[in-house]
């Protein structure tokens, strides 16, 4: 006799039977109802983005934990770890140099445990990490970045290398973690504590994106041009937007998963 699906669990698999369009239009509905719901209980949107930073630590926590306890590093692209130390690196000196507030100490702190991850993976777990997995090369993320950051920068009357800085800052946050996606598709199969940091990834990045969205609407746009001219507020947008779908499918395995009881993520082809 089968056990009686719950609820979550009949949504699930109906939803997982629906094309792929039907699976896109109800995941813009989701994340603008979420967007609605946020505008409505959180007063001040700024801690939106608090609450980003503040999620993405704790998912480096969970990386911690990983590495510490299980003392293996097996699933963990240390490509994403080094991309993720770059732009958080060249985001302290903007900060520094431009605008030194309470994200500069919390991204100092995710700086020093980014690295501390870093350190685990090249030097004291190197013999389990995946080496032939992590093969997703990084210059085709960096370099990019570097041009279009040349191209589309903002227009502030900061000096010009601080501007670069921070629009190369910006577009490579939205792509760092394309390499980590890439041992996952390798790889098919996602442990708990890997599945969990990148879940985290994802909630940090829709919180950041939806901290842009309330600004500007709360602005009633004139956000975007306290952040200069040209395409450059529109990029901006445009990056935190991409990072959140990005990581959207995933998440959805994630969450469909979880509420299966299932400890290990099984990836079916395609996704990722």
């Amino acid at each position: 006799m089968k056990a009686e699906k719950s609820p979550i669990q009949t949504v699930m698999s109906w939803i997982r039977r629906q094309p792929p369009k039907v699976k896109a239009f109800l995941c813009v509905v989701t994340a603008m109802t979420i967007l609605v719901f946020l505008r409505v209980i959180v007063h001040e949107h700024d801690n939106l983005f608090i609450a980003s930073e503040a999620v993405h630590a704790v998912g480096i926590s969970v990386l911690i934990y990983k590495l510490t306890k299980e003392k293996t590093c097996a699933g963990i692209s240390l490509k994403t770890q080094e991309l993720t130390a770059l732009f958080l690196a060249v985001r302290l000196y903007c900060s520094f140099v431009m605008e030194f507030d309470l994200h500069t100490l919390l991204d100092s702190a995710t700086l020093a445990t980014t690295l501390w991850v870093i350190y685990m993976i090249r030097f004291n777990l190197r013999p389990t990490y995946m080496e032939d997995k992590d093969n997703f090369a990084i210059y085709y993320v960096v370099v990019p970045c570097a041009v279009v950051s040349l191209l589309i920068h903002p227009s502030t009357r900061h000096h010009i290398i601080n501007r670069l800085f921070w629009a190369f800052c910006v577009y490579l946050e939205a792509v760092s973690v394309l390499p980590q996606l890439r041992v996952m598709q390798n790889t098919k199969i996602v442990e708990p504590f890997t599945a969990h940091y990148v879940f985290a990834l994802g909630i940090a990045r829709f919180l950041s994106c939806a901290h842009w969205i309330l600004q500007v609407l709360d602005t009633r746009g004139r956000l975007l041009t306290a952040l200069g001219y040209g395409l450059w507020p529109l990029m901006v947008l445009l990056s935190e937007i991409i990072q959140t779908f990005i990581l959207a499918d995933f998440c959805y395995y994630y969450v469909q998963s979880l509420m299966g009881g299932q400890l290990v993520l099984r990836l079916p082809s395609g996704v990722v």
